[in-house]
């Protein structure tokens, strides 16, 4: 087998704000129910990667259209008090690149449920955006 070349990036503290900055505008526009916002700090096609209710890999690319309206019917109208509280560890592929693992909590009409999923990242013109989405339970609307 061929010797790989190190990949240990070991991200600054520029780039550990910049992945955390990222998340605070998302997650607050997820918590407007800004999707048309939320799809801004995208790049499409976006990849989706999940699990079906049969328990079959999924996976999708979605355009900016099917993520707009796939989100606007899974996050609904905004009636509901939706609380999130994530932890994450961002994973550095490279200065422009991350994978970032969240553990959440969910709490909707007082019912919480945890949840865990990955996005990666990229930079592009030194933004940070999500190009992929990594989660089980979507697959079914991934077909």
């Amino acid at each position: 087998m061929p010797q790989l070349p190190d990949a240990g990036y070991i991200p600054t503290a520029d780039d550990l704000a910049g992945i955390e900055a990222w998340f605070a505008e998302y997650d607050a526009a997820a918590a407007r129910r800004d999707i048309e916002r939320m799809a801004d700090l995208a790049v499409f096609p976006l990849n989706l990667v999940s699990d079906d209710a049969k328990g079959e890999g999924a996976s999708a690319q979605w355009d900016r259209e099917q993520f707009v309206g796939t989100m606007t019917q899974v996050m609904g109208d905004g009636s509901t008090d939706i609380t999130f509280e994530s932890e994450r560890s961002p994973v550095f592929l490279s200065p422009a690149m991350a994978v970032v693992f969240t553990d959440s909590t969910m709490t909707a009409e007082g019912h919480t449920q945890r949840l865990r999923y990955a996005d990666v990242l990229i930079k592009r013109d030194g933004r940070w955006a999500f190009q992929t989405m990594i989660q089980g339970g979507w697959g079914d609307n991934l077909r």
